[in-house]
C-alpha cells in the first residue's frame, strides 16, 4: 500500500484556485460526442472512468489518499479526516490543512474516527487491529499508545481468561466506534470477530460482545441500548446457502452467490448482551439518530435504501429509496448519513451517484409536524467521486463530505509525464446547506453528470425489428454474433505496452513491454483496431475483477483501500464484495444462453503441491503429465461451467498452458458443435513475478501472456465459429503502472470479422462500455445504472464482414528466460531481486505494487535509470 507525505497547504490552495478558474461549477454534458480523455474537461467538470462527470458543490480541499470517514471537534473548529494512511486535520474557518498525521504501520480501516468530549483526543481504527489514539494540543496532533484489539480467534479465548491473539498477525478489522463518556468506555466494532469490543479507558479492561456478522458501526441510543450495523447480517439458519467471508460463513443468494442478509443488532449496555437483531437492507453501514433519538436511520449500501427504526419498538417503520426516480436501476450506494438539527431533513452519501441525496422526512420517520406520512427524496447535491461520509456543522450551516476517490488519480509532479492509478487524490467538500431552489439546480446537475436522461430513455426503449447488426441499438435486437469470448488479463497501462505505436497517443518513454515482447498485441491492434482512449474503471485486482464482471464495485471494496485485511476478493472468495444484481454470467444464464468459464473466480488445485514454474514448464513442453492442474471455485453457481483444467492464478503455471487447454476444448466444440454463447477467460501472467529468482524474467512472463493470447485469437479466427464470434480483451486493472494520459488507461482489444480493420479509435471507452457492448450483443438486460448509461463500442465495428483470420506471431523473448539466482547478483540488481523474494507472488497482488513497478522499471530500463518520481509518495532509495 502506498504511503503519502502531506501535501502543503499552498499546493492545495493552488490546485483549488486553478480548478475554480477552470469553472468546476459549470454545467457538464454527457452527450458531447467529441472524444474526451479522463480528468479536467474544458467546461470545468472532471471525467472519471465510470462514464460519470464530477462537478462538486461548495469548496474542495484536496489531498493524497482515499478518505472514508470524518469527525468534527466538539467546538466545531477542527475537522479530522480518516484517510487511508493518515489523519488529515482541517481548520473549518478557512479550510486550511493544519496537519497530516501519518499512520506509522499499515493503513486505516473502512470507517471509525471520533473526538473525545473535551476535544483533546482523536480515536481512529486502523487496519492492524488497533484503535490509534492521538492527543490534540494547540491544533497539533501526536500519537499516543494505541489500544490493541484481539483478533477473531480471541472471542472464545478472552471469555476463558486467555491472552488475546497478536492483532498484527490476526487483525480484527475494526470499524466504527461510539464513546460512552459517562462510563469512559469506547465501543468498537470488530468486523472479523463478529463482535463488539468494549474498552474501559481508565482501567484498560476489554470485554467482547458477540453480535451479527461483519459489524460495521455502533451508536449509543436511548434506554441503555446500543445499535450495531452488521454488514453481513445474521447467522445462517440450517439448510441455508452460505459462503465464506474472511473466515465466516455468511448467508448468500443461492442463485448468484451474493451476500443476502443485513441486520442491526440491539445490545443492552447494562448486561452487555445482544438482545435482538432487526432485519434491514443489504450492507447496512452508516447510521444516525434524529435529535430526539426516537428514530435510527440506517444506510443500506448494497440495497439503495435507508431503513428507519423506531427506537421504542425497535421495528423498521419506513424504508426510504434513495434512487430518486422509481424506475432508475440499482447503483446508488448510500453508505453514510447525517440529519438536520431540526430533524426534518436527512442527508445520504450516495457513493456511486457521486452525490448527497436530500430526503425530506415524513411523520413515520419522526419529523414533527411533517405534512406527509412518508419521506421523499427532495433532490441531490453533487460531490466528488464516491462520497463516503457526511456531517453537518450547524453553526456555519455546512455539509461536510469526504469523497473517497476525490477527483481520481490525478496527483502528478510537474517534472514528469506519467500518471499512476495509485496516486489517489481524495477530497473533502464543504457545502453550504442549500435552499430548495439550489437543490433543484443541483439535482439537474447530478442527473446530467450521471446520464439519467439516457438511462430513462434506454429503460423505456423497446427492441425493434430489422436485420442483424454487430452491436444492436437496444437489448433484444438481433446481432450477427452468437459467441462472445471475454478475456481479462492482468495489470498493464496503455503506455507500458502500446506506447510505442506511432499511430496512437502513446509515450515511448514509458514503454516497458513493447513490440519485441508483445508482438501479438501490437499486430492485433494494427490489424483490427487500436484503442488509445480505453480505460480500466478500477485500480487493482480487488476492485478490477468486480468492475470487469459486474460494471460496479460495492462499498465493501471502495472503503477497504487502507488495508484489505478482511479479504482481497479478486478471485470469488468473498460474497460481501458482490453487487446485489449479480454478474454478467448471471444475466447470460437467466437468458437461457450457454456459458463456459476459463479461469475467472477460479482457484487452482495443483498436484504435486508446490510444483515450481520450472516443473510446470517442463511438464507442458515435454508432455509428461506429471503435474495435475484442476480448477475449483467458491462460487457454487459457477461450478457447473468451469473448464476443469483451466485455472486463473498462480503465475507458476505458464499462460501457454492455459491457451492449450482452451484450444483443446475449442476443437472439441468444433467436432461436436455448440460453442458456448458466452466465454470468460483469465490470462494472468502479464502480472509477472518481478525479478524473483526461480521465476521467468518479467519480459518472459509478458511474452508468455502475449503468445497465449495470439494462439487463442488464431485458433478462434480459424475455427468454423469465426463468422459469428467476437473477442473482447481488457486488463482487469492498470496496477500502478505509468501512463501519460491517465493511470487508468489500459490495453483494450476488439477482435472479430466485423471489427474495423487497421483503424485507430479515439473514442472514450472503458470496461463498463465493454460490458455494455456484450450485453447488447447477447440480448442481456443491464446490471445497474452504470452499464445502462454506458455507450456501446459501436465505433469499433463495421457492417461488412472481413473473414481473414489472424496468424499468431512467434515470441521473440524465450519464455523460459529465467531471473538470475541471488548469488550471481550485486548492487541495485541484487537489491531489487531481494525485494522480489520478499513478495508473495503465489496469489494476485499480495505485494506492494509501487515496489513491483520499480522492479519492472529497472528490469526493463536498466538499474542506472532513475524511476520517475511520484508526487506524494514515500520514496524508496533506488
Amino acid at each position: 500500500m502506498m504511503k503519502y507525505k502531506a501535501l502543503g497547504v499552498t499546493l492545495i490552495v493552488c490546485v483549488l484556485l486553478l480548478a475554480a478558474a477552470a469553472g468546476w461549477f459549470g454545467v457538464a454534458r454527457l452527450d458531447d460526442r467529441v472524444p474526451r480523455k479522463l480528468g479536467l474537461q474544458p467546461d470545468g467538470s472532471v471525467l472519471v472512468p465510470t462514464n460519470q462527470l464530477l462537478t462538486p458543490a461548495g469548496f474542495q480541499v484536496l489531498f493524497p489518499g482515499r478518505p472514508t470517514d470524518l469527525a468534527l471537534s466538539p467546538d466545531g473548529k477542527i475537522l479530522a479526516v480518516k484517510n487511508m494512511g493518515d489523519i488529515v486535520l482541517i481548520r473549518v474557518q478557512d479550510r486550511a490543512v493544519l496537519q497530516t498525521l501519518p499512520v506509522a504501520k499499515g493503513g486505516q480501516g473502512f470507517t471509525g474516527i471520533l473526538f473525545s468530549a473535551d476535544g483533546k483526543r482523536i480515536y481512529t481504527t486502523d487496519s492492524e487491529g488497533r484503535v490509534l489514539v492521538a492527543s490534540l494540543e494547540n491544533n497539533v496532533a501526536r500519537w499516543e499508545q494505541p489500544i490493541l484489539l484481539p483478533g477473531p480467534a480471541a472471542v472464545e479465548t478472552a471469555a476463558a481468561g486467555l491472552s488475546p491473539t497478536d492483532p498484527a498477525k490476526n487483525p480484527s478489522s475494526p470499524g466504527g466506534m461510539s464513546l460512552d463518556e459517562e462510563r469512559q468506555e469506547l465501543w468498537v466494532t470488530l468486523s472479523r470477530n463478529n463482535a463488539l469490543a468494549v474498552v474501559d479507558l481508565k482501567s484498560g479492561r476489554l470485554d467482547l460482545i458477540p453480535v451479527g456478522l461483519a459489524p460495521y458501526s455502533v451508536i449509543h441510543g436511548p434506554d441503555r441500548k446500543a445499535y450495531v450495523t452488521n454488514w453481513a447480517g445474521r447467522r445462517a439458519k440450517p439448510g441455508e446457502a452460505t459462503a465464506s467471508s474472511s473466515g465466516t460463513q455468511v448467508v448468500i443468494d443461492p442463485q448468484s452467490g451474493v451476500a443476502s442478509s443485513g441486520t442491526v443488532s440491539i445490545v443492552d449496555t447494562g448486561s452487555r448482551k445482544e438482545i435482538a437483531q432487526i432485519g434491514v437492507g443489504l450492507h447496512p453501514s452508516g447510521m444516525v439518530l434524529n435529535p430526539e433519538k426516537s428514530r435510527l436511520f440506517v444506510a443500506n449500501a448494497n440495497g439503495d435504501s435507508i431503513s428507519v427504526i423506531d427506537t421504542r419498538s425497535d421495528r423498521v417503520v419506513e424504508t426510504i429509496s434513495v434512487v430518486g426516480n422509481a424506475t432508475r436501476p440499482f447503483g446508488s450506494a448510500p453508505n453514510a448519513l447525517a440529519v438536520s438539527p431540526d430533524g426534518t431533513t436527512l442527508y445520504s452519501a450516495n457513493g456511486t451517484d457521486n452525490a448527497i441525496c436530500v430526503v425530506t422526512l415524513g411523520s413515520l420517520s419522526g419529523s414533527r409536524g411533517a405534512p406527509q406520512e412518508r419521506s421523499r427524496v427532495a433532490g441531490f447535491i453533487p460531490t466528488g467521486w464516491y462520497p463516503s461520509a457526511v456531517l453537518i456543522e450547524p453553526k456555519r450551516g455546512l455539509l461536510m463530505v469526504s469523497n473517497a476517490k476525490g477527483i481520481g488519480s490525478r496527483n502528478q509532479r510537474t517534472d514528469r509525464k506519467g500518471y499512476n492509478s495509485h496516486d489517489h487524490t481524495g477530497s473533502v467538500s464543504l457545502i453550504p446547506v442549500p435552499s430548495g431552489s439550489e437543490i433543484k439546480r443541483y439535482t439537474a446537475e447530478v442527473e446530467r453528470n450521471n446520464g439519467l436522461r439516457l438511462v430513462l430513455e434506454r429503460l423505456a426503449a423497446k427492441p425493434g425489428a430489422g436485420a442483424a447488426r454487430p452491436v444492436p441499438d437496444r437489448s433484444g435486437e438481433p446481432s450477427v454474433f452468437k459467441h462472445v469470448l471475454y478475456i481479462i488479463k492482468e495489470n498493464r497501462t496503455y503506455d507500458q505496452v502500446l506506447g510505442d505505436m506511432p499511430q496512437g497517443n502513446g509515450d515511448p518513454n514509458l514503454v516497458h513491454f513493447g513490440r519485441d515482447v508483445t508482438p501479438n498485441q501490437h499486430a492485433i491492434a494494427e490489424q483490427f483496431v487500436l484503442l488509445d482512449n480505453f480505460y480500466c474503471s478500477g485500480v487493482l485486482s480487488a476492485d478490477g475483477h468486480q468492475w470487469a464482471t459486474q460494471a460496479y464495485v460495492t462499498d465493501y471494496i471502495e472503503k477497504s483501500f487502507g488495508g484489505f485485511n478482511r479479504s482481497y476478493p479478486y478471485d470469488g472468495t468473498d460474497p460481501m464484495a458482490y453487487a446485489a444484481p449479480g454478474f454478467i454470467w448471471d444475466r447470460v444464464l437467466r437468458k437461457g444462453l450457454s456459458f463456459r468459464n476459463y479461469g475467472e473466480f477460479v482457484r487452482a488445485r495443483i498436484t504435486p503441491r508446490g510444483a515450481s514454474w520450472t516443473d510446470n514448464w517442463n511438464d507442458f513442453v515435454q508432455g509428461t503429465q506429471k503435474v495435475s492442474i484442476r480448477s475449483d471455485t467458491q462460487v457454487e453457481t459457477l461450478r457447473p461451467y468451469l473448464a476443469p483444467t483451466f485455472i486463473g492464478f498462480p503465475s507458476s503455471v505458464p499462460d501457454v498452458y492455459r491457451a492449450r487447454e482452451f484450444i483443446k476444448e475449442l476443437k472439441d466444440f468444433e467436432a461436436k458443435g455448440g460453442l458456448p454463447n458466452f466465454m470468460i477467460m483469465l490470462l494472468p501472467n502479464n502480472h509477472t513475478s518481478g525479478t524473483r529468482p526461480g521465476m521467468p524474467t518479467p519480459r518472459a512472463m509478458v511474452a508468455d501472456n502475449d503468445l497465449a493470447l495470439g494462439r487463442i485469437v488464431e485458433a478462434v479466427s480459424k475455427s468454423r465459429f469465426w463468422p459469428e464470434t467476437v473477442i473482447f480483451v481488457t486488463e482487469d486493472d492498470p496496477q500502478a503502472g505509468l501512463d501519460h494520459v491517465d493511470g487508468h488507461r489500459t490495453v483494450g482489444l476488439v477482435i472479430s470479422p466485423y471489427t474495423r480493420r487497421g483503424e485507430v479509435i479515439h473514442t472514450n471507452y472503458n470496461q463498463i462500455s465493454m460490458l455494455r457492448t456484450i450485453e447488447l450483443i447477447l440480448g442481456l438486460p443491464h446490471m445497474n445504472q452504470l452499464d445502462l448509461a454506458a455507450d456501446a463500442m459501436t465505433d469499433c465495428f463495421s457492417e461488412k464482414a472481413d473473414l481473414r483470420p489472424y496468424t499468431v506471431l512467434p515470441n521473440r523473448i524465450p519464455l523460459d528466460e529465467m531471473n538470475p539466482p541471488l548469488r550471481a547478483l550485486k548492487g541495485a540488481q541484487r537489491f531489487w531481486a531481494e525485494k522480489s523474494l520478499q513478495m508473495d507472488f503465489e496469489d494476485v497482488d499480495r505485494i506492494d505494487e509501487d515496489t513491483l513497478n520499480r522492479i519492472l522499471w529497472h528490469s526493463v530500463k536498466g538499474y542506472d535509470t532513475a524511476y520517475p518520481k511520484i508526487a506524494g509518495t514515500k520514496e524508496i532509495d533506488d
